[in-house]
């Protein structure tokens, strides 16, 4: 009786297991990238809360590998998706008020490499820079974000304006919450196999 309990607790773990593992690995990598009817001026206040709220914008900055081409929509794609992969892929840190879309298609050129998952998005404090992995100038002195819709420039020009709707902690998507769920449910089985 004790075998069979057994030999059934291992076919569900090891088809949890399948059955998890294959999702996780046939899920394609998104990027969030601007949407191609946004204005100027929608875009550069959206990447400048974007650069204050966690994007790695270090690599669209003069001396970054993703400087050029220097325009705002170039450099708002690329802040865009380092900030959508910090935090998770959750959908909604894609939406900067609108001027943003999830790509399927990798939009990295020559150098200029775009983060495609979270674990490629870094976010250490790099020696000389700020949390988040920006780095600065000596002698840059660096704010916090302010929060959406009190913002005024960080990066570049412009006006103050209404930032974009953007949490400061998204909700947790299904697979984040699926995993615990499985791991739980293995854990229960293991016990109660051991207590058969």
């Amino acid at each position: 009786m004790a075998a069979a309990a057994g030999a059934a607790v291992y076919r569900v773990v090891a088809l949890l297991f399948l059955l998890y593992g294959g999702a996780t690995f046939s899920a394609a990598a998104t990027w969030c990238v601007t949407r191609s009817d946004a204005s100027d001026q929608a875009l550069q206040t959206a990447l400048d809360y974007a650069c204050g709220a966690g994007a790695d914008c270090a690599p669209i900055q003069p001396s970054g590998l993703c400087f050029l081409p220097n325009t705002v929509q170039a450099h708002a794609s690329y802040a865009f998706n380092s900030y959508y992969q910090r935090k998770g892929n959750a959908p909604d840190s894609c939406s900067f008020g609108g001027t943003s879309t999830i790509a399927k298609t990798d939009p990295s050129y020559g150098s200029c490499v775009y983060p495609s998952s979270p674990s490629t998005a870094g976010g250490a404090v790099q020696s000389g820079g700020t949390p988040g992995g920006t780095t600065t100038a000596p002698g840059t002195i660096v704010s916090s974000p302010p929060p959406p819709g009190t913002m005024g420039p960080l990066f570049s020009g412009g006006g103050a304006g209404t930032g974009p709707e953007i949490p400061d902690a998204p909700t947790p998507s299904g697979s984040q919450i699926l995993l615990p769920m499985i791991y739980l449910l293995i854990f229960v089985i293991i016990i109660q196999t051991m207590l058969i």
